[in-house]
């Protein structure tokens, strides 16, 4: 190649080079030597699909037939200057000023249109990252409607079901109270409508106590009976000592029958008792246990999918509550959150014998706004503070209905810092743990 040529090259490729172009020169089929230009694009690791950028593609190929017009057109001029060199090195052209003035003002054409192109480079990367935005603003799109199908497919899943309890005129299982589950519960189901006043049972020793959780069974079994007693102080780290009172004056008195020291430490003021074993929640993990008490033995374990634990998803007043177990008429449950539904409660139902979940709940709930929730026949209840001395049960989402709704009920936070509130299906009460004190509420539900 001419050496004025291969500075016009140079040229170009320096030009470019900060955007990965490149100019190359080799022989086609038919032994005619090409010149090939090529961009690379600074951004897409892959050419978008056909469908989604036709038009930016066509676009991009109408420029591409521009720039290689004045390419040619630049070539043209190049082997100009070549043959005027070419005969000004050997003399034969005469006004040797002249010519050397007209080689300038064609090099200072050249570079303007190698300015130009230049230009035409970054209007075409400017082409791709406007493709690039649009493709990744429908891919989010599609993303949404299908998260909106997915929602809508299961909330008719759940109409659907409940038409047909009602056509065949029976009660909601999670509703009905059940005799061989329960014994003794009592009335029949409804919707909680009264919060009575805290009734205080017992007050913590130590620090360790300033929040913790206490519990009845309420589906006790030999040993057990309706007054046996479990206690957990929940300050402090390695939480392993589970307190066992045979009798309900034991437990208001503070002597203990047994002492249990669980094989895993707990986290948290989520567990319960049911049907003999304690459920409770490992240290930082997402995964519940099933401890059985006569035999002090882990029957059990299992980790809850997607679940926030240690922190990632509490209750408003803290304290690792990412994963809360309740029971209720129909059984045992797990409230917690993920990262999928961005904070928002997720309630499952649990089979109490190998802890699989057996259905699951999204609801609209912000988990980290509230300060504790219970499950009352098959309708989660949430409360609004764990501090202030008039709090309310703020919101109901019904598992039947698959609809939450707002609700304004009185609650006493007496000693202004509830971090356990739990429901008691055999009893018809709400146990909780407020600074240090261990109270009780009486409730009332209305007629199904």
């Amino acid at each position: 190649m001419p050496a004025l040529q291969l500075l016009f090259v140079a040229c170009l490729v320096w030009g470019t080079g900060a955007r990965a172009a490149q100019l190359r020169k080799a022989n086609d089929r038919s032994g005619r030597c090409q010149y090939t230009f090529t961009v690379a694009s600074p951004n897409e690791s892959s050419c978008p699909r056909e469908d989604q950028a036709m038009s930016a593609i066509q676009d991009l190929q109408r420029d591409s037939s521009i720039q290689h017009a004045d390419l040619e057109s630049t070539k043209a001029r190049v082997r100009s200057l070549e043959s005027l060199l070419h005969q000004m090195t050997l003399g034969r052209v005469p006004g040797t000023q002249e010519a050397q003035e007209g080689l300038q003002d064609q090099l200072g054409a050249l570079r303007r249109e190698r300015d130009q192109l230049d230009t035409q480079t970054r209007d075409l990367e400017v082409a791709f990252n406007s493709l690039l935005r649009d493709k990744s603003a429908l891919e989010e799109e599609k993303r949404q409607l299908e998260q909106e199908n997915e929602d809508l497919a299961r909330r008719l899943e759940g109409s659907s079901q409940e038409v047909a309890r009602l056509r065949r005129g029976q009660c909601p299982s999670a509703q009905r109270p059940s005799q061989g589950t329960l014994p003794g519960s009592g009335e029949g189901c409804g919707t909680l409508v009264w919060v009575g006043e805290p009734v205080t049972l017992r007050t913590a020793e130590t620090i360790a106590g300033k929040y913790g959780v206490w519990m009845r069974d309420p589906k006790p079994t030999h040993p057990y009976t309706q007054e046996s007693t479990w206690r957990i102080d929940t300050v402090g780290t390695d939480i392993r000592q589970v307190f066992e009172y045979s009798q309900i004056n034991q437990f208001e008195q503070g002597y203990p029958s047994k002492v249990h020291v669980l094989p895993r430490a707990l986290e948290s003021t989520g567990a319960v008792v049911y049907s003999g074993s304690l459920y409770f929640q490992g240290a930082e993990s997402r995964t519940v246990l099933r401890y059985e008490l006569d035999t002090e033995t882990v029957k059990a374990e299992k980790e809850i999918p997607g679940a926030g634990y240690h922190g990632q998803f509490p209750y408003a007043w803290g304290g690792y509550t990412d994963i809360d177990l309740a029971v209720d008429e129909s059984g045992l449950w797990v409230i917690y959150s993920t990262e999928e539904t961005k904070g928002a409660i997720v309630l499952s139902k649990l089979n109490p014998e190998n802890l699989e979940l057996e259905r699951t709940w999204e609801t609209n709930i912000r988990k980290q706004s509230v300060a504790n929730a219970f499950v009352i026949c098959g309708v989660l209840y949430t409360v609004s503070s764990y501090s202030s001395a008039h709090a309310t049960v703020n919101f109901a989402y019904d598992t039947n209905t698959g609809i939450s709704k707002t609700l304004t009920i009185p609650f006493k936070n007496r000693y202004k810092y509830s971090s356990m509130i739990d429901y008691n299906p055999l009893e018809r009460k709400l146990f909780a743990w407020d600074n240090f004190n261990m109270v009780t509420y009486e409730i009332k539900l209305s007629e199904m």
